[in-house]
């Protein structure tokens, strides 16, 4: 574990209040701590509560090259509307995809390999430098994700934390209008989660929010979030 106790033990005294949890992970780790941010339906909560205490923060975009010309846009407006003054788009090494993906079609047949490719590799690169990520995950937006933790290992001796994983949709709806954020305007057209376009699709009324992501296979994570830490 790179992260020494005192630190753990202030983390875990924060409970699960997300002002106080960025706090900590903020300024006990400043320059050592990214957070990996979506720019997705509830991303706006999160960095607008982070952008307060450090909006030089790095923030990591996955920019995988087949997001929504809608995802991309609201990217560039948050930054700009919450002063974020580090936003890294990761993108996946061109080499690669000549090699692997030549044709942008890799996620048609084998999407486990498109996200390998476009976000699991090109996040575990940029986050060499680091020993902690924040993450935007609540228990609510799956089933799979119910049991999550404020804070979790993760590979090579970092950790995870999750400062949103008791925030209803409500209230982040709520923080939402209270704050006047800009909202994804995919949401307006039924897309409560937004991944890559190929594999995203709107949900219906009473579905899982994450329905619509990688819909009619098994898979339900891209990848980031899945692998054993070591």
């Amino acid at each position: 574990m790179r992260i020494n106790a005192d630190i753990m033990a202030e983390l875990k005294q924060a409970g699960e209040n997300a002002s106080d949890v960025l706090r900590v992970a903020l300024t006990r780790l400043r320059g050592r701590i990214a957070l990996v941010s979506s720019f997705g339906a509830e991303s706006a909560v999160m960095l607008a509560l982070a952008a307060e205490i450090d909006p030089a923060v790095p923030v990591l975009f996955l920019e995988t090259g087949q997001h929504f010309p809608e995802t991309l846009a609201y990217r560039q407006e948050l930054a700009r509307v919450l002063g974020l003054r580090d936003v890294r788009d990761l993108h996946p090494a061109p080499q690669q995809i000549e090699r692997r993906d030549p044709e942008g079609q890799l996620w048609a047949f084998d999407p486990d390999a498109c996200c390998a490719l476009r976000k699991v590799e090109p996040l575990d690169e940029a986050m060499i430098p680091f020993d902690a990520w924040i993450t935007g995950r609540k228990r609510t937006q799956a089933a799979t994700r119910q049991g999550l933790p404020v804070v979790e290992d993760a590979p090579g001796g970092k950790i995870k934390i999750n400062p949103l994983i008791s925030w209803t949709p409500r209230e982040l709806d709520a923080e939402m209008t209270r704050r006047n954020l800009p909202r994804h305007p995919l949401t307006l057209r039924g897309y409560p989660s937004i991944g890559c376009a190929p594999c995203t699709r709107p949900v219906a009324e009473g579905e899982d929010p994450r329905q619509g992501r990688w819909a009619g296979q098994s898979k339900t994570e891209c990848g980031i979030h899945v692998r054993k830490a070591s």
